[in-house]
């Protein structure tokens, strides 16, 4: 449930009353609180009961008693957007950014070319995979610790922050060294000890979207990283896997105003892994600016055609600076921030 207080007083007497109960009392604010959520498994009658108590106390305005399965992750909870700093960029409740990289570090050459590019045209956000989980054992996995130590480098270069996946709980402290945002792929987005192990860091997690999971599904599992402490998470639509063929994934664009409106956390689209196929990326792209996503993740590469991962959906650098200077134009047009927030 969640409590709004009358005063920021009567956080202790509340959270008093929370613990004796069994729950863990979470505060909006760690200096003026004026909501909590009060969080954990108890019946529903001993749920009721507490609420009551709490509703029948004078320094308390509200007891939200159904907040969803996902309370730290809702509107009730923070009814503003949340801003998730990623280095020296604010993602959320402003222009859209972009995230722009090769789907897997491949070398050095590879990575500067792009790095540059991106830096060049105006992404905020350098996005490469060091680590990455292939449907086949023989595909190609990335370069692991090198692929780290290269991206550190690219953003020396660049200046740009860094976005790079987490495979298993075992790498967050190896990768958190590195990478000024981890991203949850989505065939992690169920890993609940990855999961925990990322919420109990604090650099900011970029969660992707399961490609079989419900909006419900992809917020209870934020609500992990949420529940561990970790309060800088994005979320990332990268399409759902449906009966249609013609395209990898079918982009879920329906996915995004329904999270900004059910939840107070910033939400990305990945155009790239929603359609697979890189004539379909900016279309889709504009479509979520338009929708009101709070940035964009997109794969770019010098050679498409010769890519070691995912050239089919990856744009050349021609096609990324036609995208950049798109996006604008429809951020405009829907009474957005007119231009791209970069670094």
């Amino acid at each position: 449930m969640i409590v709004l207080l009358a005063q920021p007083a009567a956080f202790a007497p509340v959270r008093a009353l929370a613990r004796r109960a069994g729950l863990r009392c979470v505060p909006d604010s760690t200096e003026q609180p004026h909501r909590l959520a009060l969080v954990g498994a108890l019946s529903p009658a001993a749920r009721d009961e507490l609420a009551t108590a709490l509703e029948g106390r004078p320094d308390v305005a509200e007891v939200i008693r159904d907040p969803g399965s996902a309370p730290l992750a809702s509107r009730h909870f923070r009814p503003e957007p949340s801003i998730v700093a990623v280095g020296p960029l604010s993602i959320g409740g402003g222009a859209p950014i972009l995230a722009a990289g090769p789907c897997a570090v491949e070398s050095r050459a590879q990575l500067m070319a792009v790095a540059q590019a991106a830096a060049r045209a105006g992404a905020g956000l350098l996005r490469g995979g060091a680590f990455k989980p292939r449907t086949s054992p023989y595909a190609f996995q990335g370069l692991g610790p090198e692929g780290l130590r290269l991206l550190a480098e690219a953003r020396q270069s660049t200046g740009l922050p860094v976005a790079t996946e987490v495979l298993a709980p075992e790498q967050v402290e190896l990768v958190a060294e590195v990478a000024d945002l981890l991203q949850i792929g989505a065939r992690n987005m169920q890993n609940y000890s990855l999961l925990d192990a990322v919420g109990e860091q604090t650099k900011p997690v970029l969660l992707k979207r399961g490609m079989s999971a419900t909006i419900e599904e992809l917020l209870l599992s934020a609500e992990y990283i949420l529940a561990r402490g970790n309060r800088n998470v994005i979320l990332c639509e990268r399409g759902i896997r449906t009966f249609e063929r013609y395209t990898r994934n079918t982009f879920d664009i329906n996915a995004i105003p329904l999270l900004k409106r059910l939840s107070h956390l910033p939400v990305l689209a990945d155009p790239s892994h929603g359609t697979g196929k890189w004539y379909l990326v900016a279309p889709i792209a504009l479509a979520a600016v338009a929708a009101g996503a709070d940035g964009l993740i997109v794969e770019v590469h010098p050679s498409p055609d010769h890519a070691l991962s995912d050239g089919f959906q990856s744009l050349s650098f021609d096609n990324f600076r036609a995208l950049m200077a798109a996006v604008p134009h429809v951020a405009r047009a829907v009474g957005r921030t007119e231009q791209v927030a970069a670094q």
